[in-house]
């Protein structure tokens, strides 16, 4: 008896002096400034990377289709584009950044992307909303000028967030933005959640035989996994910083922090998006393939 409880208790031990030493090597790694110079460049490369996925992937869609306008699937690109090329230039150049002051114009530059970041998967939110509305014979028309308003009304928060966050001296501000962004987050991961789960399960309904339904509801079903996830992780990230100064992204000493965080939020659901959503449009127009207006 008194041989086991020996045992556990220096299990016990050795297991809590594991974890003491990978915090220790957690902060000797995050306060390296080699280690600090490599990440930031690694995210600069990585966004690069993507952003020229999404180019390549409209140039193809462009020489697809040369006579059709701006369809949703070219404005999505375009943006992952924008999205990408933004913060691989941030993170090129994040000596400079992080070193902007005051400290409310950083979080501007730091927070924009996030928020067309949003911007751009939600756009996928409501292609699969008119898709499913027209579907089943319902009216989509207000779908569009809904997606508008409500990014407009978003940003118009943001926007006086960051007013008053140049403002005030406190961290008030600073938290208040985080948790707004957390707010918009959950609300993005919810639209993929519904939508998203409305058209797998009205493809799913679908003769077994129909033309494209397995590669379909494969295509579906795995962008409202990844996108729902990667909302989610964001929403918990930035509620979780919001309250712990130890826990902060996007500042200089916590590199790896925004390694790990940058990865699973956009660089890796923006990719396998992209590797997802690859098939380029039929030559002739569908009903479900039409310009945005």
């Amino acid at each position: 008896m008194a041989f086991g409880l020996r045992t556990k208790s220096f299990g016990f031990i050795e297991g809590e002096a594991q974890f003491v030493d990978a915090f220790q090597l957690w902060n000797k790694i995050d306060g390296s400034d080699q280690w600090e110079k490599g990440t930031y460049y690694a995210l600069c490369a990585a966004y690069t990377l993507v952003s020229f996925i999404a180019l390549v992937q409209l140039v193809r869609i462009q020489m697809r289709v040369p006579e059709y306008g701006w369809t949703t699937q070219k404005v999505f690109h375009l943006m992952n584009i924008v999205v990408n090329g933004v913060r691989a230039v941030l993170f090129g150049l994040y000596k400079n950044v992080f070193a902007i002051r005051p400290k409310a114009l950083e979080q501007v530059i730091m927070e924009l992307p996030g928020l067309l970041f949003f911007s751009t998967y939600t756009l996928l939110v409501l292609f699969w909303a008119e898709i499913y509305h027209q579907a089943r014979s319902e009216p989509a028309q207000k779908l569009r000028p809904a997606y508008f308003i409500i990014n407009g009304f978003i940003y118009l928060i943001q926007i006086c967030l960051w007013i008053y966050m140049s403002a005030s001296k406190t961290a008030t501000g600073l938290e208040a933005a985080k948790l707004f962004l957390s707010v918009i987050s959950f609300f993005a991961a919810l639209g993929f959640l519904v939508y998203g789960g409305r058209l797998f399960f009205l493809l799913r309904r679908f003769p077994i035989e129909s033309r494209g339904r397995q590669k379909k509801l494969y295509e579906v079903g795995a962008v409202t996994s990844i996108c729902c996830t990667c909302f989610l992780i964001r929403c918990a990230m930035l509620a979780f910083s919001a309250f712990d100064s130890d826990s902060d992204l996007d500042v200089l000493d916590h590199a790896i922090l925004n390694l790990v965080y940058y990865l699973m939020v956009e660089i890796a659901p923006s990719a396998l998006v992209l590797f997802i959503l690859r098939k380029l449009p039929p030559r002739r127009v569908s009903d479900q393939y039409h310009p945005i207006r």
